[in-house]
């Protein structure tokens, strides 16, 4: 999934300038953004005063939707740069293309992870004959000035570890929870967890006391470190945890993020991550001429067309507005 916002804006992240250092409770609101014809998307990071968590540095969480009499998720070939993309499905099922060659339908709890690198393009389809419903979440992982040039690539890995408590089920997406690591590559220390909770849990899950976490509520009810999330909704919690209050009054889904903060400053401008503005210029040179993001092959439609630059310079700053 993209940013398909045809007003783009620049987004100035990183840096440790605006780390919380202690356990903190943060409620994130979403923003609504439109994601082509037919799917709505609530916009969790960036969010006004809190840009990044660890290196995870977009969160989108969609449905769930009704599709079963639309055509579901279409996002045309786009291009991405110094990045990885997490797609994570709840339910239903999406077509992932991209310019390296690689064709795999995404299902529920299976991690598709694109390493961008200097430079991909790819494109996600609700399959021809798809489940009634798709709900999920789109995440962006910022890569290091070490290796945001690493050559492109594409991961699938349909089973993944989990840690298991009177209650709860953790699948681990990215990085170790407890005692359970992810085979996807990771290039800074962080995690990330999908978390099943039946009615009735009360648990506490390890953490990392160096790590900054957040949570998105997925669905359900449940309440994170005693406050109440609905879905959508997303609870920053800062630095500092041992572990992690859970209580869920009904089943609920949550998804875990968590990191050491992310130290390097960087220019988040449509779906590209860059250091200075001459380099998210020459992106957009490079994409517009059909150069350097290569092609998607088997899409029935054409590729996005790049936003315009804004006026302003853009340049990199902190991690909050």
């Amino acid at each position: 999934m993209s940013n398909l916002d045809r007003d783009a804006v620049p987004s100035l992240c990183g840096g440790r300038g605006f780390v919380v250092t202690e356990p903190v409770r943060e409620l994130l609101s979403p923003r609504n953004v439109k994601l082509g014809e037919s799917t709505e998307v609530r916009r969790l990071l960036p969010n006004l005063g809190r840009r990044m968590v660890g290196a995870w540095c977009f969160v989108d969480h969609y449905g769930p939707d009704d599709i079963a009499d639309e055509p579901g998720m279409q996002v045309p070939p786009h291009p991405h740069m110094g990045l990885q993309t997490v797609s994570w499905l709840h339910e239903g099922e999406v077509l992932h293309r991209d310019s390296t060659g690689s064709l795999q339908t995404i299902r529920p709890r299976q991690l598709g992870l694109m390493t961008s690198g200097r430079a991909i393009s790819h494109s996600e389809e609700s399959p021809r004959e798809h489940a009634r419903l798709l709900h999920g979440a789109q995440l962006w992982v910022a890569l290091p000035d070490a290796h945001r040039h690493t050559d492109p690539r594409f991961e699938f890995h349909a089973e993944l570890p989990r840690v298991t408590a009177p209650g709860l089920t953790a699948t681990v997406l990215l990085g170790t929870l407890d005692t359970a690591t992810s085979p996807g590559t990771t290039y800074t220390p962080l995690v990330g967890a999908d978390l099943t909770l039946a009615a009735g849990t009360d648990v506490r899950l390890p953490l990392e006391r160096d790590f900054e976490y957040a949570v998105l509520a997925m669905s359900g009810e449940a309440h994170v470190d005693g406050v109440p999330l609905v879905p959508g909704s997303m609870l920053y919690l800062g630095c500092g945890r041992d572990e992690l209050p859970l209580r869920a009054d009904s089943d609920a889904g949550l998804m875990l993020l968590g990191g050491e903060p992310f130290e390097e400053e960087l220019i988040m401008f449509w779906n590209w991550i860059g250091r200075s503005q001459e380099e998210i210029e020459q992106a957009r040179r490079d994409w517009m001429e059909g150069a350097r993001f290569g092609e998607v092959k088997g899409y029935d439609g054409a590729p996005l067309p790049a936003p315009a630059l804004p006026s302003v310079p853009l340049k990199p700053r902190g991690r909050a507005r």
